[in-house]
């Protein structure tokens, strides 16, 4: 996971978090929390229950959303698998039994997290439910609007904080972490404290994907992750101060499908208008389609794969059944290799995807083989 410098710090039972009124408030409700009995352990060997204590040097973080494909994955590279469908008991014992850590689903109302009460118990259950579970952290996915003068700013940062240093103390070698958009500059509304949320935690998970949330030029279909667009707010974060160490790169392993309203010779596929946080287009003209749809359609489509040099993103054209000319913008090996490399050469944390489940998992031979190109161009070798 890290050099020894970034090793998960240690909070002394005495130096509870930082905001004044839930010192001496959180400590008493984890006193309450019922300690973890072996003799609950769903594994079959007790050992798998306990938490996961290595610190991978490179992290591949992965979301599950539920179902038993979980069981195709290339578990020689994973390090983290969020849950963010119901809880697998027999996935938890497997990814132990791998050196895989299990986080939870941390999602809450940024109006609520702004009395220290509430983020008290919050994070009280929040950790009582890992200990029961047998669970090694908490992946924070808010992606709720924030303005820099308001409450929840600084609410915010104290959450991460204060989850942080109670999943800390609490689980031996536990995992905090805090999903982020593509680019810190308030993309969707999202203004947050990122330099002090990263801080904070164990590292950012960058959602690198629906980058076409808001349009502000045309509104044309477009890449889901643009490339340059991609790498270069990695580099704002940078800018910002905070360690490339803290960043793991997201990647999409699904697309969207746009209806065109026109579909010019030269592929310029023109989308209604839909607007999202003040933007008059997004993405939300088109609809998600994960990448195993996406290679069954590709080849029956009118155009054939198609690649776009500037956003060095894949695409297609199709027509459906009423006669409607669609384009449908993803990522392939190809695309996702220039960005995977960018996480060696610039020295990220590591890379993860969203989602795991998105790809064909099947025995057909086909699939099988895009499937596993899609695992292994996770880590490119230099």
């Amino acid at each position: 996971m890290s050099k020894p410098s970034l090793r998960l710090r240690r909070v002394p039972t005495q130096g509870w978090g930082s905001t004044p009124g839930i010192a001496p408030l959180l400590p008493l409700l984890l006193l309450l929390l019922p300690l973890q009995a072996g003799a609950n352990c769903p594994c079959q060997d007790p050992a798998l229950c306990q938490p996961i204590r290595k610190h991978p040097n490179f992290e591949v973080f992965v979301f599950d959303v539920g179902g038993k494909t979980w069981k195709s994955y290339d578990w020689s590279q994973i390090t983290t698998v969020a849950l963010f469908g119901k809880y697998d008991s027999e996935l938890m014992c497997y990814a132990h039994a791998k050196g895989a850590r299990v986080v939870l689903k941390g999602d809450v109302s940024l109006k609520d997290i702004i009395d220290p009460n509430f983020r008290a118990s919050w994070i009280a259950q929040q950790v009582n439910l890992a200990k029961t579970q047998y669970m090694d952290g908490i992946n924070i996915d808010i992606e709720q609007e924030v303005n820099y003068s308001t409450p929840e700013y600084d609410a915010l940062t104290a959450l991460v904080q204060e989850t942080a240093d109670a999943f800390h103390h609490e689980i031996e070698g536990s995992q905090v972490t805090f999903d982020v958009a593509w680019s810190p500059k308030c993309i969707d509304r999202r203004c947050y404290n990122y330099t002090g949320i990263a801080d904070a935690c164990d590292f950012l998970f960058v959602m690198s994907y629906d980058e076409q949330s808001q349009v502000w030029s045309e509104c044309m279909a477009a890449a889901n992750a643009p490339c340059n667009q991609t790498l270069t707010a990695y580099d704002d974060y940078i800018k910002m101060g905070i360690n490339p160490k803290k960043l793991v790169m997201g990647l999409p392993w699904y697309g969207y499908d746009y209806t065109c309203l026109t579909l010019s010779e030269d592929h310029v596929c023109t989308i209604a208008k839909v607007p999202f946080r003040g933007a008059p287009c997004s993405d939300a003209a088109g609809r998600q389609v994960p990448y195993k749809v996406i290679m069954k359609q590709v080849n029956s489509s009118i155009s054939g794969i198609l690649w776009d040099e500037n956003q060095k993103s894949p695409y297609y054209n199709y027509k459906d059944s009423a006669g409607r000319f669609h384009q449908v913008w993803y990522d392939n090996p190809k695309s996702i290799s220039l960005k995977a490399t960018y996480t060696q050469t610039r020295g990220l944390r590591g890379i993860g995807m969203w989602n795991a489940n998105c790809l064909d998992y099947s025995e057909d031979a086909i699939a099988k083989q895009q499937t596993e190109e899609m695992w292994k161009v996770l880590k490119p070798k230099l």
